[in-house]
């Protein structure tokens, strides 16, 4: 059964935190809220909690998950970064956007688009979310909480405990997230092309 912690969206409880860690770390899954919705997130080192949330959302090895990283020093570690990506991701994290990078060999291969070898990462702003990376110490995989054959992430910890109340490990409540999905930018191109427009604009970032 899913355990829900109530925190605080701007001052969570460290010991909620660590608690909520504490059951990723023994293969749990969490579903946590985010700049843009709430998302499903596991350890990026655990093969079997990385299929349980394949298996909860209803995705394929083809679909891309999100790496959720604390800071641009983590973004380095699993992903190849140049001097002008580096720029344009001092700018915009931490906040709505989701950036495609080459992935280095630190990134399981399950974990990677299969075909080219990228990883989607980002940087949330959210107090909650940020607090459980640094509980965890480590980067986890993430994907939006959208039911299976539905489109519409959902926004309320008790509905997710419905739905999902033996599926997952954790449910951290911190009230609605704003339901905008996050911009999402492939810097392995150039020009830098525009896979998706949500609540980040890319003309703050000298894109059009």
């Amino acid at each position: 059964m899913a355990q829900i912690f109530s925190l605080h969206p701007q001052n969570p409880q460290p010991r909620l935190l660590r608690q909520a860690a504490m059951l990723l770390q023994n293969g749990g899954l969490a579903a946590v809220p985010t700049d843009s919705s709430y998302a499903v997130v596991a350890r990026l080192d655990d093969k079997n909690a990385a299929d349980a949330l394949r298996r909860l959302r209803g995705l394929d090895e083809r679909h891309h998950l999100t790496l959720l990283c604390r800071d641009l020093t983590e973004i380095g570690h699993f992903a190849r970064v140049d001097n002008s990506q580096y720029r344009l991701l001092k700018a915009a994290t931490p906040g709505p956007w989701t950036f495609i990078l080459e992935a280095t060999k630190e990134v399981p291969r399950r974990v990677s688009h299969p075909s080219r070898k990228t990883i989607g990462i980002r940087v949330p702003q959210h107090a909650v979310t940020l607090g459980l990376l640094e509980a965890v110490g480590a980067p986890l995989i993430s994907t939006t909480l959208i039911p299976d054959g539905e489109d519409e992430p959902l926004n309320d910890a008790e509905q997710i405990e419905s739905r999902y109340s033996h599926e997952l490990a954790a449910i951290l409540d911190s009230g609605g997230c704003p339901l905008q999905p996050t911009t999402v930018l492939d810097l392995t191109t150039s020009p830098v092309e525009i896979q998706r427009l949500g609540a980040g604009d890319p003309a703050t970032l000298g894109l059009s």
